[in-house]
């Protein structure tokens, strides 16, 4: 499904959307240019889970940080600045548990960057953001296997 977000508030409130939906274990890849809305699309996960999504920054020097304080941790990892060997050296695998049925951490994973990995992240849900002129952004949100989106959001955009 494609959405038309036209400011960064509209992007947050998709985010907090998909949050509803999100279970442990989850992950949720990000992909667009850099300067696209990843991160405030991650601020409105931490929101929608019930963190503080006005502590979220981008962790691209970090690398990954932890949002506490909702119905789930939210992991936060921005591998722009890493190669797939030192992508696959953070262990990001188990800070959601991956290979136990739906996670064992009372956790889900936002990544930004995923194309950095190795290997395509399985059962992740897929957002790509991209610039649809001035402030305006198309985001394509594809949901895992059995899994569906929210029913509704602000002003959708055509299926893709």
């Amino acid at each position: 499904m494609t959405y038309q977000s036209s400011s960064e508030a509209e992007t947050i409130e998709l985010a907090r959307r998909l949050a509803e939906v999100l279970r442990e274990g989850d992950v949720v890849c990000l992909s667009g240019d850099l300067g696209s809305g990843k991160t405030a699309f991650v601020r409105g996960l931490a929101g929608g889970l019930g963190a503080s999504g006005a502590e979220v920054s981008s962790p691209t020097f970090s690398l990954i940080q932890e949002y506490r304080g909702g119905r789930l941790v939210l992991y936060h990892a921005d591998l722009y600045r890493l190669d797939a060997a030192e992508a696959a050296d953070l262990g990001l695998d188990e800070l959601v548990g991956e290979g136990s049925a739906g996670g064992a951490s009372g956790a889900a994973l936002a990544i930004e960057w995923p194309q950095r990995l190795d290997r395509e992240w399985p059962g992740a849900f897929r957002v790509h953001l991209e610039w649809a002129g001035d402030s305006a952004r198309a985001i394509a949100i594809e949901a895992p296997a059995g899994r569906s989106l929210p029913s509704t959001s602000p002003r959708r955009g055509d299926p893709s």
